[in-house]
């Protein structure tokens, strides 16, 4: 670790170059290096102007990146299979102990807060807040047996608001690494961390989330997951050098609400548990196939056709996203984006979360999916991303096509919707310690 003033002065000589490029600079331009540099920078003056550290403390950067889901479309809470991945868009923090039994945290654009240690129980009044993640972050860490220490960081982030890309994983992730750092040692390993942040999710801030958003945040690169046991998933990175790919990640920003959508959320929840239900099960991974398939005819009259085309989509993208798995580790690019292609006809046709039936004159998934695979013209790949009904969009664009992609998207949806991004290989880190 650096004392802030020295931080400042090696990253204003490039001497962190290296570190930040291979976070930040993914498409190798120097302009995205001056960029993650300038960054940088500004985050380590903030922390010297909100804190006034004394002159030998000890200081280090902290990055948390937020997650995109790239296979397994609602198979997660079927216990199926997911890939997802980390981003280059992160939460990005500097960090020092402070020696108090408190942990202070200026957000950029957030009041700040305060967090103490000597009382770590759940609390009913920050349920859906920040303290709530932070508070759940250091409670698990210290029931884990580590002795915690107080700190003061402040934070930046560019993680999209709304773009299913999960912030609050991010923040989660970021402040397991912080403490990993600060108060053990290191001896937490990405998957430690992702089932910490989990905790502070579920327990603490009040949302019961599942685990893939936390692995896609903490694990880094494209992660395979298995949720056969939700409690100890098979997690495995899918080795594959995105940048070598020839496209360009974008995601889709259709301005349109994800508000008012719960019930659209839960329906596929319970139909898919009423087609498991009929055999018996709680979720569709325990109901074999062909099984499922020599019902069809009883489960229409059972559960209705759209329980039915549902559990379709599960069966078929939950083999999917383990197959997209393989293509990238085989290096199969081409393969890998017909499986995308197929994921998100799937995801239109049968798990029908393209938009919701309580709107249907708000039709902006489908109409910008419709655009932008005729900007593509059978090029790339293109899908809902995440939870879907609104929200966004998401396309590998071949890099000669990306100009006239985003151009396009742009037209149709404003100014700044369609957001370039890349894959980045590593997930939580400690960006300069």
């Amino acid at each position: 670790m650096h004392t802030p003033s020295q931080l400042l002065q090696d990253l204003s000589a490039g001497r962190h170059d290296p570190a930040l490029a291979a976070l930040y600079a993914l498409d190798g331009t120097a302009e995205s290096l001056d960029r993650a540099r300038e960054r940088a920078e500004h985050v380590v003056q903030c922390f010297i102007d909100a804190f006034s550290p004394a002159p030998e403390t000890s200081a280090a950067l902290f990055s948390g990146p937020g997650r995109t889901e790239i296979g397994g479309n609602h198979t997660d809470h079927q216990h199926g299979h997911v890939l997802c991945g980390s981003v280059d868009l992160d939460m990005l923090a500097c960090a020092a102990p402070n020696g108090l039994d408190v942990i202070r945290i200026h957000s950029e654009g957030y009041p700040a807060l305060e967090v103490s240690l000597n009382s770590l129980a759940p609390r009913e009044e920050e349920k859906n807040t920040s303290a709530a993640l932070v508070r759940g972050v250091a409670s698990r860490i210290a029931e884990l047996g580590y002795r915690l220490c107080g700190f003061d960081a402040y934070v930046t982030s560019n993680v999209l608001s709304g773009s299913g890309l999960s912030s609050s994983a991010a923040y989660e992730v970021l402040m397991g690494n912080v403490l990993n750092r600060l108060c053990c040692g290191g001896a937490l390993d990405p998957v430690a961390i992702a089932k910490i942040g989990q905790y502070a999710e579920n327990v603490y801030f009040g949302k019961p989330c599942g685990l893939m958003d936390q692995m896609g945040a903490s694990v880094g690169g494209a992660v395979a997951i298995d949720f056969q046991d939700p409690a100890s998933p098979v997690v495995r990175r899918a080795d594959y050098d995105f940048s070598a790919s020839g496209h360009a990640l974008c995601i889709v920003d259709t301005a349109s609400s994800h508000g008012d959508l719960t019930d659209d959320y839960a329906d596929i929840t319970r139909e898919m548990g009423a087609v498991a239900a009929y055999f018996g099960q709680r979720f569709l991974r325990d109901v074999p196939e062909k099984d499922f398939r020599a019902a069809l005819p009883a489960l229409r009259q059972a559960c209705g056709d759209r329980a039915v085309l549902r559990a379709l989509h599960y069966y078929a993208d939950d083999r999917r996203a383990v197959e997209e798995a393989e293509a990238l580790e085989n290096g199969d690019f081409p393969r890998f984006l017909a499986l995308v292609n197929d994921s998100g006809l799937s995801s239109a046709l049968h798990l029908q979360n393209t938009w919701s039936i309580a709107d249907p004159r708000q039709q902006a998934i489908p109409v910008a999916l419709a655009v932008g695979r005729e900007l593509l013209g059978g090029t790339g790949a293109i899908r809902v991303h995440g939870g879907g009904f609104a929200g966004t969009i998401q396309a590998f664009v071949p890099n000669e096509k990306l100009a006239g992609f985003k151009a396009g998207m742009e037209a149709l949806l404003g100014s700044g919707k369609c957001h370039v991004l890349h894959i980045r290989p590593q997930g939580g880190t400690t960006v300069i310690g």
